[in-house]
């Protein structure tokens, strides 16, 4: 089939995001990153349906991602008390916004913990919530109080679809930009938010580094 990849080619690993600015951090602020063609980075969009339709389309069969591990990632809202920006948040699990969705696990998410706190980041791990809004105040606390360390739009439907699509290595790497006692207005126009860009773009070698050691069964 025209476009399909070889049956022995490693498939490239699969960034997915929802912002230009956090696509821009995740593609190495415009350089091109030393794993090549091997890293597709995907805009999805914001929200968790924009999310789950970009994932399902670009892991279709046939595409030349369709067996890619997958990794949601881009900024986030810590929950916990004494998070601040430009901490690093690495899912345990990720839940959808409503109730009742199932959590996916992230089972392969070891070897980018270690990476990243050997780069001497502040990494948090745990349930990583989704919402389909901004969440602030009082629902942060709600939030945290059920268990979350952090919440997002897009984490939970990206990695929903990506197991739907087919078994895989996902997981959920996102960088604080606003906590309890650091809430943003905008990204990118305040230090906290240049902050959290800055460790966006300098975890990406870590992403380089845990798609290559992964043991995949490929054919």
């Amino acid at each position: 089939m025209p476009g399909r990849p070889p049956t022995d080619a490693r498939p490239p690993l699969l960034i997915a995001c929802a912002l230009g600015i956090e696509r821009f951090a995740l593609r190495g602020g415009g350089r091109r990153g030393a794993a090549g063609p091997r890293v597709v980075t995907l805009r999805t969009g914001m929200g968790p349906q924009a999310a789950e339709r970009a994932l399902t389309e670009a892991l279709s069969e046939g595409s030349a991602t369709e067996r890619s591990p997958v990794i949601a990632s881009g900024f986030c809202a810590g929950l916990a008390p004494g998070m601040r920006p430009g901490d690093v948040v690495v899912a345990e699990a990720t839940r959808g916004h409503d109730s009742a969705s199932a959590e996916t696990p992230c089972r392969d998410n070891g070897p980018l913990l270690r990476a990243l706190r050997e780069r001497g980041l502040t990494v948090h791990s745990g349930l990583l919530c989704g919402s389909d809004h901004v969440v602030r105040g009082a629902e942060r606390a709600e939030l945290h109080a059920a268990g979350a360390v952090a919440v997002d739009m897009e984490s939970a439907a990206t990695l929903r679809a990506a197991s739907a699509a087919g078994p895989r290595p996902v997981a959920a790497v996102r960088v604080v930009v606003d906590a309890p006692e650091h809430e943003l207005v905008r990204i990118g126009t305040v230090r906290g938010g240049i902050s959290a860009f800055r460790v966006l773009r300098s975890v990406l070698p870590v992403f380089h580094e845990w798609h290559r050691s992964l043991l995949l069964p490929w054919r």
